[in-house]
């Protein structure tokens, strides 16, 4: 399975995808940004997203959107608590940073059944 990470914290984004890639699944991308978020969704990147809910101060929510419009399934993972999340952010597992690398890994791998 294809994840996407959409992180904008270098250090997180580079940690989830070393989990991710230990326990078998292939990396689609990685974007700290709404634009570059959604080009690599529009390119078909992924089966999976794993989605911070805040990039540089900016709400997820279009992303979570696109991801949705696409039949892509996510997980929200956020220093915030799941009751701050909205709309689409609301509607989506989640999972508090920092994650425990086994709860991401599981977290993952029941995105797409």
């Amino acid at each position: 399975m294809r994840v996407l990470i959409v992180e904008d914290e270098f250090i997180i984004a580079m940690d989830t995808e070393a989990v991710l890639e230990d326990a078998g699944f292939e990396v689609g991308g990685v974007a700290a940004t709404l634009e570059e978020a959604q080009q690599l969704i529009d390119k078909n990147c992924c089966d999976a997203a794993i989605l911070d809910a805040n990039l540089n101060g900016v709400s997820a929510e279009p992303v979570a959107s696109r991801l949705r419009q696409h039949g892509v399934p996510f997980v929200v993972m956020s220093g915030y608590t799941a009751d701050h999340m909205a709309g689409a952010l609301a509607q989506a597992p989640f999972l508090p940073k920092p994650a425990d690398p086994n709860s991401l890994v599981s977290i993952v791998r029941g995105l797409h059944k």
